[in-house]
Formats: structure tokens, C-alpha cells, sequence
């Protein structure tokens, strides 16, 4: 694992790359990780739309090894034209998994607004020579998954009404699950680069590790875990417009072979909510690695590629 170098301005990083978290040192030891999230309803249940957009916060601190300390609420409510049991319901979840992950919701800001949104601002704190980028994997590395795509897709149908009650149940499920377990294992087995994949898409995010580490990504869509009936949705272009956008924004630097068929491309590209994490390890600690993690998680860990050095494209789709 290359060690961090933290020398920009007041000691601060994170921002050079895309990464995860803002970085400020503390000292020689030890740097506080900083992060902020927050997004409109994606499901109808207010509990459990809290729950998910507390996870999908605490995850920017996880994916870069960190231990998250305490949150402030970060939400916005029409007051006027919704109950307020929904807003305590949707702070309910979050105080809830915020609880899950052993760290307080010290306060927070609510504001009056026509869409109700709700998030975090996570402080965590991290040993700096355990700091975890996105820029830093190593060619030859595994590309590691754990958890399944899909979750913009069925967001999609579920508002359409297409999605079946085990479909939501399993994807709410999926979302509302934290990194944490998965961001534990990381240094012991030397981990060289990670990200979690959210709005971008696992295009988008394996795109950004591919320019921070000046390397090539390749990928195969057969190896990728998917959400149960995500391929059948996407075959009817039940396709949220971030995921279109993702994959217009992405698509000039990835090599998609042939066969792969269009609802393929937009499947890698979709916009995701509180997704898995995105791991650059080594060969030679990858299968022990997922046979660690699958030990623990409920959702199997895959390779689902490796990194290569630097080709004509970032990303090459086989």
C-alpha cells in the first residue's frame, strides 16, 4: 500500500482526485475524514429512506478505511404540505442506522422545501498511514465487488410500479446495508485503492480510479453481480435518466466489445444509491480476501476484473 503524503494547502486532501472524504492532519499519526450526502426519496417508506441515505453517507468514510465518530441531520421538509410524522419517521431510520454503526447524531439543520431530502455530514477519523484513495491501484490488481448493481434501475420501476414486493424488499435491503464490515478487511489484506459506487455508477467510479492510477480497467458484465430483475427492466428501458447520463459522460472512454448489447452498457452505468465498494487488492490476497468478507456479509464479494497498465481506453468491457 503506497503511504499518503499530505501536503496541500493547511494539510488538507482528497478533493485532488474525486476521492471519497475531504482529508485534514491532524498530526503525525492520525487525519480527520470528512464527508457530506444528501438526496430526495427514492423509496416510498420514510423509515426506510432514512435508514438509506444515512448508510449511503457513512459509506464515503468507510470506502477510505475510516471509522466514522458522529453525524450531524442534514434535511429538508414542506411543512406545510406533509405530516411531520414523515420527517420523524425519516430521521427515525437514520438516528437507527446511525446507531447500527456505534456513532451519535450530534444535531443537525432542517430547512422548509417543496421536496423533502434528507442526508448526513459524517466525521470520521483514520490513522494517516491507513488512508485509503481511489487513485492509488496497482496494475495486476483484482477488481473486487461487494455488493450487487441495479439499485437505480429498480428505483425506476418501483416508481413505475413494476417492480414485485421481494424485488423492493431485497434492493431496500441491499441499499440500507453498510459498507462498515467490508471496510474493515481492507488494510489487513492490503488493499491498494478503493471507492464506493453511488451516482456515478460502477462505469463512472472504476473510471475515476482508472485516471487517478493512470491504469486500464477490464471488466466482464457475466461476472458482475445485478439485482434480481434489473436485466429485465433495463431489456424495457426502464432507465432512470443519471444512469443515460452516466453512461453519455463515461462511454468515450470505455471499450465495450462487440456483443455487448446496449442494456448491458446502461446496467454497468447505473446511477447507484448507497452501492458496494469498489477494491483495487492484489492478486495474491484476493481470493482470501473474498472468502473473508463472504464470511460476514449477507451479499457475495466478486472479481469482476483487474487493472492493467495503461491501454488506448480506461475501461475495456469484454
Amino acid at each position: 500500500m503506497s503511504k499518503l503524503k499530505i501536503n496541500t494547502f493547511k494539510d488538507t486532501k482528497g478533493y485532488e482526485n474525486f476521492d471519497d472524504c475531504g482529508i485534514y492532519k491532524l498530526n503525525n499519526k492520525q487525519s480527520i475524514i470528512q464527508t457530506v450526502d444528501f438526496f430526495t426519496p427514492i423509496v416510498d417508506d420514510p423509515y426506510f429512506f432514512g435508514q438509506i441515505a444515512a448508510a449511503n453517507s457513512l459509506s464515503d468514510i468507510y470506502a477510505m478505511g475510516g471509522k466514522p465518530l458522529f453525524a450531524l441531520n442534514i434535511a429538508a421538509f414542506p411543512t406545510e404540505k406533509l405530516d411531520l410524522d414523515i420527517l420523524s419517521k425519516i430521521l427515525e431510520g437514520g438516528a437507527d442506522k446511525c446507531n447500527e454503526a456505534n456513532i451519535p447524531i450530534l444535531g443537525g439543520h432542517t430547512i422548509k422545501d417543496d421536496i423533502p431530502k434528507y442526508g448526513l455530514a459524517v466525521t470520521g477519523i483514520i490513522d494517516n498511514n491507513k488512508i485509503i484513495l481511489n487513485s492509488t491501484a496497482k496494475a495486476d490488481d483484482d477488481i473486487i465487488l461487494t455488493k450487487p448493481i441495479g439499485s437505480g434501475i429498480i428505483s425506476t420501476a418501483i416508481k413505475k410500479g413494476l417492480a414485485s414486493s421481494k424485488t423492493i424488499k431485497s434492493t431496500i435491503d441491499i441499499m440500507n446495508t453498510l459498507n462498515e464490515y467490508a471496510s474493515d478487511k481492507m488494510y489487513k489484506y492490503k488493499i491498494n485503492a478503493c471507492t464506493d459506487i453511488t451516482g456515478y455508477g460502477l462505469l463512472g467510479h472504476l473510471n475515476e480510479m482508472c485516471k487517478g492510477s493512470k491504469l486500464t480497467a477490464k471488466i466482464s458484465f457475466e461476472k458482475v453481480t445485478l439485482i434480481d430483475e434489473v436485466i429485465t427492466f433495463a431489456k424495457k428501458n426502464i432507465i432512470p435518466g443519471g444512469t443515460k447520463k452516466n453512461l453519455d459522460y463515461n462511454k468515450k472512454d470505455v471499450d465495450f466489445s462487440d456483443n455487448y448489447a446496449e442494456y448491458q452498457k446502461y446496467i454497468l452505468a447505473d446511477a447507484q444509491t448507497s452501492g458496494g465498494l469498489l477494491m483495487s487488492c492484489p492478486n495474491e490476497n484476493s481470493e482470501i480476501l473474498i472468502k473473508s468478507l463472504n464470511k460476514i456479509s449477507k451479499y457475495k464479494s466478486r472479481i469482476i476484473g483487474k487493472f492493467i497498465n495503461k491501454q488506448n481506453c480506461n475501461i475495456i468491457c469484454n
